[in-house]
């Protein structure tokens, strides 16, 4: 897992529960059952088969505005990483511009060693 492959969870707007976890659902490869509260994302996301590091950004006004809630996010995050065995990573961004994380499909800059990124199939709950 390498952090240029992180998913980059942007709940930029998400103001309370129900937004936060139609973004996860979105944005985060989660399957068709998905249960929608707090127990099931949990164990979606301990349950991965690969290896995933996810970004979260603009999580600010979310924190604001729902203090409870977003504890009981972060606390799920901290519970799946601790149980995922194929290795689960998540980090808060802290602020910044990480646009080019999303942007798998770009070509290599000029003079780089990099290999142009081949693009990603979309993750199951989007």
């Amino acid at each position: 897992m390498r952090i240029d492959d992180a998913v980059v969870l942007d709940l930029h707007g998400v103001t309370d529960k129900n937004a936060f976890i139609n973004r996860c659902v979105r944005t985060l490869p989660l399957p068709v059952w998905f249960g929608r509260n707090w127990d099931a994302l949990a164990d979606c996301l301990a349950d991965m088969r690969e290896p995933m590091a996810i970004v979260v950004t603009g999580w600010h006004a979310y924190a604001e505005a729902e203090p409870d809630d977003w504890a009981i996010a972060q606390e799920v995050f901290s519970a799946a990483a601790r149980a995922s065995s194929a290795g689960l990573a998540v980090l808060l961004s802290l602020g910044g511009d990480l646009a080019h994380l999303e942007d798998r499909t770009s070509a290599p800059s000029p003079g780089s060693d990099d290999q142009p990124a081949s693009p990603r199939a979309p993750g199951v709950g989007q």
